[in-house]
């Protein structure tokens, strides 16, 4: 085999390698928040997922209609006041604007 078929097929096994990374790492992050209402903090502390990856499937999430904030509070992780995420939609705030007609 050549080098060049090589190193093709190295890329092909790394590029499937991360995107199944992603796809684990964001099918633990909505299942998480499907039964547990938290923050970015919480979801990094239960699951052991970088906070910066659990922010970018955040705004992924949120993107795709899949995540919403729920309130803003105090972090039972950090003592900071932080954004409560859930994918459960029962959770979902419900928007007044039709109620304005």
């Amino acid at each position: 085999m050549s080098t060049e078929n090589t190193q093709s097929l190295n890329n092909v096994s790394t590029s499937e390698s991360k995107d199944k990374a992603f796809q684990t790492q964001l099918k633990t992050i909505f299942n998480y928040l499907k039964n547990h209402t938290a923050t970015a903090s919480m979801v990094t502390a239960a699951t052991g997922i970088p906070q910066k990856c659990v922010t970018r499937y955040k705004r992924d999430l949120e993107k795709a209609g899949r995540l919403a904030e729920v309130k803003k509070s105090i972090c039972k992780y950090t003592g900071h006041k932080a954004w409560y995420l859930t994918t459960n939609t029962e959770q979902f705030p419900q928007s007044n604007q039709l109620q304005m007609f």
